[in-house]
């Protein structure tokens, strides 16, 4: 997997979107390792067709579904998939268009900041926003990492950051 070949490529591509899961938490100061990339992006058309075609040629594939069957990426397959979890030439890459816990694009962006991640600049996913976020999918794992967002959380306001 390439972390900044991802970044690079969505940026090269001129896709909006916002670093959440475990690569924002990294940023934040998570020492949790993660294996792939979740962005939520913006579903307007326009740039939905600019991750579509950035997705095409880094020949995005469903992840965990038998290589070869149909599957087609373009717009209209991210307009009627709101969230697909992909494997790529840049590595695994989870993609959209909203983030429970926070809301769609626009309530994600919002909640978000601009940072560098690996040297790249990226909007990643507040801290808060995060919590709220691991908060509501209620998986075992996130129930995990909860327990360190809240602990970073709680130390940035300790040292008041």
């Amino acid at each position: 997997m390439s972390l900044v070949g991802l970044l690079e490529g969505l940026n090269g591509a001129g896709v909006r979107y916002v670093v959440v899961g475990g690569v924002a938490a990294n940023a934040h100061g998570s020492a949790r390792i993660t294996s792939d990339v979740d962005v939520c992006y913006d579903p307007e058309p326009e740039n939905r067709n600019r991750l579509a075609t950035r997705l095409a040629a880094w020949h995005a594939y469903l992840r965990g579904v038998q290589p070869g069957l149909p599957f087609a990426m373009d717009g209209r397959t991210l307009r009627d998939t709101p969230v697909m979890t992909l494997v790529t030439d840049e590595g695994d890459l989870d993609v959209m268009d909203r983030v429970a816990g926070v809301g769609e694009f626009p309530a994600v962006e919002a909640s978000s900041l601009e940072t560098s991640v690996l040297g790249v600049p990226v909007r990643v996913l507040s801290l808060d926003a995060l919590i709220a976020a691991k908060r509501a999918t209620g998986r075992r794992r996130d129930h995990e990492a909860l327990l360190e967002l809240e602990a970073l959380r709680e130390e940035r306001r300790r040292r008041r950051l």
